[in-house]
């Protein structure tokens, strides 16, 4: 076994979270199902596509789907609504755009404008070609699941409703990709002690988890091993912020500038200001990723485990070349020697050392603690969902399957994300709202006549209220 300080090999997991919030039904711009619209076109697809080039068709890359996200590709429709995003609407605001922008006298931003909409027309002939079905087309690549709708389990009110998280999105997982390892996603890495034995009895034998804070450099290199059974994975600070630290590979000049926007939201320019240039742009991409992969290769000198995990969505969606920066890495990281391992593979290969007893609850927010979702803006919201969540287990087996779907809606950890960091606030505490008043309008009704929230859980674990 390898470990921090002692020579031997090291090792890199790229574990990719991948995650939506339900949004399907519920609006459309800009956050709404065109959300969920641009994620499929700029991340999911192309992604997919760098996982399949994988010899053998097994890409050494850790990738989880939550199940929500998983509800939300399986839902009645999908083709036709997403085919029509990709071919009429993406078209027509394009072409807006590029109208602006020659009145403007800016005919190169107007040029740029219509050879992007090419990705859109690309990524619709892609998802045609896949039956419109990425929950089997990911099926050979996902080893990990998470909680079902994405809530900051620590800050749940009672042991069943971290059950009903835990084991609804499991049965969502087996029923859809078969096996499962044990390995599960901790939405924003929240984790609190007093959840392991929950973990342990859910069937999770690994988390990662953010203790950059807590732990010194070279202890992120090592998984932990808890009294109650579950492995505590670190994830790698000091590798992740190569990517996602404010001066981070997408803040290079070369890359296309996520922040400065057209009037229809479309991205013609670089982070320099200059129009946007594909070329340019794949020459950073190609030396970003060398020098990933030797900064990583210096970090696991001595040895260890490094975990580098990203959300998903931030390749493609939020950072244009990550998709490509990603596939880039897995070249040179096979040319230059650096083993790369799907992250239940790797940790057969590193002897877990005893956490401490008196971990602190964590999560990866700003700060490392609970605050992103229940600081001082968005304390309503945490109290709120903390109501709902006990009125829902107070009602037991009185509590109908829409109840408890519009309890797992309102727990996702995204609305206070979203109001915490002012993105589309009234649209997050309408949902709050909305879901709360569904749950309370399902519970007077007494589960008769109740119908689902669209295509949320179909798999829910019912039986968790009922466990002492």
């Amino acid at each position: 076994m390898s470990a921090p300080g002692a020579a031997g090999p090291g090792e890199l997991a790229i574990v990719l979270h991948t995650h939506m919030p339900y949004v399907e039904g519920f609006g459309l711009w800009p956050f709404g199902e065109e959300w969920l619209w641009e994620a499929l076109a700029t991340s999911y697809l192309p992604l997919l596509d760098v996982l399949d080039a994988a010899p053998g068709g097994r890409s050494p890359v850790t990738l989880s789907i939550t199940p929500v996200l998983a509800d939300q590709l399986e839902a009645p429709g999908i083709a036709e609504r997403f085919d029509a995003f990709a071919r009429d609407l993406r078209r027509r605001s394009h072409e807006l755009d590029a109208a602006t922008a020659e009145a403007a006298g800016d005919a190169v931003a107007a040029n740029e404008l219509r050879r992007a909409l090419g990705a859109y027309e690309r990524a619709a002939d892609r998802f045609a070609a896949r039956g419109g079905d990425l929950v089997s087309a990911f099926a050979p690549h996902v080893s990990w699941t998470s909680a079902a709708t994405h809530p900051v389990l620590p800050l749940l009110a009672t042991d069943a409703g971290v059950r009903l998280q835990l084991e609804t999105g499991i049965a969502a997982h087996r029923a859809r990709f078969g096996g499962w390892g044990g390995g599960l996603w901790l939405p924003e890495c929240a984790h609190a002690p007093w959840l392991d034995p929950l973990l342990e009895q859910a069937g999770v034998h690994a988390v990662c988890v953010e203790l950059t804070d807590v732990l010194g450099a070279d202890e992120q290199l090592r998984p932990l091993r808890t009294a109650a059974g579950p492995r505590l994975v670190p994830i790698d600070r000091a590798v992740i912020d190569l990517v996602w630290g404010a001066d981070g590979y997408p803040a290079a000049p070369a890359y296309r500038d996520s922040h400065r926007l057209t009037g229809c939201h479309h991205k013609p320019w670089s982070n320099d200001g200059a129009v946007y240039d594909p070329g340019r742009a794949a020459e950073q991409v190609r030396a970003d990723a060398v020098d990933f992969v030797g900064r990583v290769r210096e970090r696991l000198a001595g040895g260890g485990l490094s975990v580098c995990a990203l959300d998903t969505e931030l390749l493609g969606h939020w950072w244009h070349e990550g998709v490509d920066w990603l596939a880039a890495v897995l070249e040179e990281a096979l040319r230059a020697g650096l083993p790369i391992a799907r992250l239940d593979e790797a940790l057969t290969r590193h002897e877990p050392v005893a956490a401490s007893a008196d971990l602190p609850v964590t999560t990866w927010g700003t700060p490392r603690t609970l605050w992103t979702w229940d600081g001082p803006r968005v304390a309503g919201i945490a109290w709120a969902q903390r109501r709902a969540e006990l009125e829902v287990v107070a009602a037991g087996a009185a509590a109908g399957d829409r109840a408890l779907r519009e309890l797992l809606a309102m727990q996702s950890s995204d609305w206070a994300f979203m109001v915490s960091r002012e993105l589309a606030e009234p649209y997050a505490r309408e949902r709050v709202e909305g879901h709360a008043a569904g749950l309370r309008a399902a519970l007077d009704a007494g589960g008769v006549g109740e119908a689902g929230v669209r295509s949320l859980a179909p798999h829910l674990a019912r039986t968790a209220l009922l466990e002492p």
